[in-house]
């Protein structure tokens, strides 16, 4: 009995049955989740947005500042940007609203001033957006800004999702900037040099931007030049519309030309 007991006490003990994963969760580390879709098209959104953001808020300030020093309450600048929201037209409606212009005045300006959005609906990704609800705010939110960005080269493959946030984005930019300059309107001077240059800034980098990415259509920026300088020879008292008259004419002259080239082509 003393020899069984020694070499049972000598003998190595023999390892039991491995535990089966799914019995220590503890030790086993989780696998990396994926961020949900819309966090995802948020965070690319506050990316594509960030740039433009910049030209937008200082924009917004000087609009808030203006709202106030015409005599109007502060939360008309969250009306407009959030109601209207049309950039140089919002600053057009601030002298109108002050004079109380009938509202015909109001809406053939309105007209005016942003019959390019026509224009702009022809080439916007709006078929990728679905529900009506998105659609019809990303139909109101339709800015220069946003036309930029969603039909630059890079936006070939964005999703509705995204545009929609990027809009959603740009419009709280404005917003935020109009509601902080006119609540800081007594802060700020009605002159601030250099404020008045950020729209035309901002504009000027996203024309570059679109150059950039389009540079085997050079003959729309020329055709552009060239309707300017029509415009300018023969209309200078009407320069804006009729260059806007002549640039219309021209693309939409290329346009049919080149339908029949493809068709004649196909035929061949």
């Amino acid at each position: 009995m003393g020899t069984v007991a020694a070499a049972a006490v000598d003998a190595p003990a023999i390892p039991g049955p491995i535990p089966a994963p799914e019995l220590i969760p503890a030790l086993i580390p989780p696998p990396a989740t994926a961020p949900s879709p819309r966090r995802a098209d948020i965070a690319a959104a506050l990316r594509d947005s960030a740039s433009v953001g910049l030209g937008l808020v200082p924009l917004g300030l000087a609009f808030g500042v203006v709202v106030t020093h015409a005599g109007l309450p502060w939360w008309c600048a969250v009306l407009f940007t959030s109601t209207v929201y049309a950039g140089s037209l919002e600053f057009l409606l601030v002298p109108l609203a002050v004079a109380a212009v009938p509202l015909a005045t109001v809406a053939l300006t309105a007209f005016l001033v942003n019959v390019r959005h026509v224009f702009y609906s022809l080439s916007f990704p709006l078929h990728r957006v679905n529900g009506r609800l998105a659609k019809a705010y990303s139909t109101f939110a339709m800015t220069d800004e946003a036309y930029a960005l969603s039909t630059a080269d890079n936006a070939r493959d964005w999703h509705g999702r995204r545009i929609v946030w990027l809009q959603v984005l740009l419009q709280l930019y404005w917003v935020l900037g109009a509601t902080v300059g006119a609540l800081l309107s007594t802060l700020i001077p009605s002159s601030l040099n250099g404020l008045d240059f950020a729209m035309t800034a901002l504009f000027t980098v996203l024309a570059l931007d679109a150059l950039r990415d389009r540079q085997k259509d050079l003959p729309t920026p020329v055709l552009a030049v060239l309707s300017a300088l029509i415009a300018r020879w023969l209309f200078p008292e009407q320069f804006l519309l009729a260059a806007f008259v002549l640039f219309t004419a021209g693309l939409t002259a290329r346009r049919l030309l080149a339908g029949t080239a493809s068709r004649g082509s196909a035929d061949a």
